[in-house]
């Protein structure tokens, strides 16, 4: 079997904010806009924000939403530099492991979201 893209499908609340997060925040490059869903282009797939989730005021635990969005970069600290001039608030800036580091963040309807650097 022959996959052409892989694609991760994000049911928001507070749709509005969490499409100005990901394109004007985050930057992600939106390749479809429909009524109800905004596709963003990702280097190996999409992310697609669409209405009908459920949204916190605060990141939702696991038994919430099980997911994590993850974005690897070559260097997070200035990565974290650069999105907290964008107003991006951080829930912890590093976080150390034996096989990186990450910081971590949520979107406008507490999905968690890390930012990665791999060793």
């Amino acid at each position: 079997m022959q996959f052409n893209e892989f694609g991760l499908i994000l049911f928001v609340e507070n749709y509005n904010e969490c499409i100005s997060f990901y394109r004007d925040v985050l930057q992600l490059n939106v390749s479809m806009e429909k009524e109800t869903l905004v596709k963003f282009e990702l280097p190996t797939g999409y992310l697609m924000v669409e209405k009908g989730g459920v949204g916190s005021n605060q990141e939702k635990l696991r038994n919430e939403n099980p997911t994590v969005i993850r974005f690897d970069v070559e260097l997070l600290e200035s990565t974290v530099e650069e999105l907290e001039k964008r107003g991006v608030q951080f829930n912890d800036k590093k976080l150390t492991f034996d096989w990186g580091s990450i910081a971590v963040l949520n979107d406008p309807d507490g999905n968690r979201i890390e930012i990665g650097e791999l060793i």
